[in-house]
């Protein structure tokens, strides 16, 4: 699937995959916050809490940012779009074909 994408859409998806991260990472660390002062919970069901949703947040940061290469790109993008972590100008960098595949991927992962 990679083969074929300008050299462009590669250059655009590495500047954006750092910032996506650094959302993603920002994102993540305020929930657990949050999960850290929920004082209704005692301290070891907090201790849970965070140990869970860092669980399951380290599935979705595999998904969309563990070993980025070429024939990743597209599943990658479309992974970090459906996670919200794409702003819509970001989107619009892409090449229109690029952008169709991100957006239809997306919408499967989401759905």
């Amino acid at each position: 699937m990679s083969h074929d994408l300008p050299e462009s859409d590669w250059k655009i998806c590495r500047q954006l995959r750092e910032l996506a991260l650094e959302r993603f990472c920002e994102r993540v660390l305020d929930e657990i916050e949050s999960l850290r002062l929920n004082d209704s919970r005692n301290y070891h069901e907090r201790y849970l809490d965070v140990f869970r949703f860092l669980q399951e947040r380290d599935e979705t940061l595999g998904r969309a940012f563990n070993d980025p290469r070429r024939s990743q790109m597209m599943f990658q993008l479309a992974a970090m779009h459906a996670d919200g972590l794409i702003e819509p100008n970001e989107l619009a960098r892409f090449s229109p074909r690029t952008r169709t595949t991100v957006e239809l991927l997306a919408k499967e992962l989401a759905g």
